[in-house]
């Protein structure tokens, strides 16, 4: 499959992208590297791993990373009620310790997290590590194996290798600078807010039951409102939203109910400063710019 042909399949799900994108895309699941993927908060770039998975017919494994996020919660734990009920069992029967050391210490008690889950898999699934940037710096060091050699080291197991090599999608929406470690194991993409006419597209493929003026409305203000001084400035997934809640209300112009599309605007301004930031005179401002 070529770049192109991988950009057109990805529309046909419903996702436009960009042909740096689509190629760096192509690249990282041809040569089965990591892709690491920057950029603003809602311009598509969790979605593009969801799509990838609906495109592969493969199962999509999420790690939401956070603060304090350890290698518990991201790639296995034992399972000590089951280890505890299991060593009760064997002293009350007499077996040897070194039976009963061998037996708790095996996969049969070992939790799977969603690191070790990805290359435990059969047909390669998706692995989307999201905002990576929230979890700590010594998050990054838990990673290297696996991205580097796609293997997870246990130490009382030994080293697990990939039964299939996973397509490891990363998200980041700078909050912090990632480590070098990190970035020289992936390949790098940055996704900006897309153009008016990628931006159409989008909206078409998303709800095609919207008129295209409409469409060339809603995207209208949205593309003038990220140039407005905001706090947290719209994306792609704050304008679906919008879009669909219009479509709902069964609105047809954007100028028809300057109040009533005041109100719809919660889909688009996340913050009060933001809301206080386009009263509805800015709001008739920029829809009179895009009508």
């Amino acid at each position: 499959m070529s770049w192109k042909t991988l950009k057109d399949e990805l529309a046909k799900h419903g996702y436009v992208a960009a042909d740096d994108l689509a190629m760096a895309l192509h690249l990282a699941v041809t040569i089965g590297k990591p892709l690491l993927l920057e950029g603003a908060a809602g311009v598509g770039k969790t979605q593009l791993a969801k799509t990838l998975a609906e495109l592969f017919d493969t199962r999509l494994i999420r790690l939401q990373c956070y603060e304090g996020l350890d290698a518990a919660s991201a790639i296995y734990e034992w399972n000590y009620q089951r280890q505890l009920l299991s060593i009760r069992a064997a002293t009350a029967s007499g077996a040897p310790g070194e039976d009963i050391e061998d037996r708790i210490f095996s996969e049969k008690y070992l939790l799977a997290r969603p690191l070790l889950e990805a290359i435990l898999q059969d047909k390669a699934p998706v692995l989307l590590l999201d905002e990576v940037d929230r979890a700590d710096e010594e998050f990054e060091a838990y990673l290297l194996e696996l991205l580097s050699d796609f293997q997870v080291t246990i130490p009382e197991l030994g080293t697990i290798t990939a039964r299939t090599r996973p397509h490891v999608i990363l998200t980041s929406n700078g909050t912090r600078d990632l480590s070098d470690a990190l970035r020289r194991r992936c390949l790098y993409s940055y996704v900006d807010y897309p153009d008016r006419a990628t931006e159409l597209s989008i909206l078409a493929a998303r709800q095609p039951g919207i008129e295209a003026r409409l469409c060339e409305q809603i995207v209208g203000v949205v593309q003038a409102l990220r140039k407005e001084d905001l706090e947290k400035k719209p994306g792609v997934a704050e304008m679906l939203d919008w879009a669909a809640a219009i479509a709902g209300l069964g609105i047809n112009d954007l100028t028809d109910d300057p109040v009533e599309l005041q109100a719809t605007l919660v889909c688009l301004l996340k913050t009060q400063a933001d809301r206080a930031a386009v009263p509805i005179e800015v709001q008739q401002r920029l829809v009179g710019k895009a009508a």
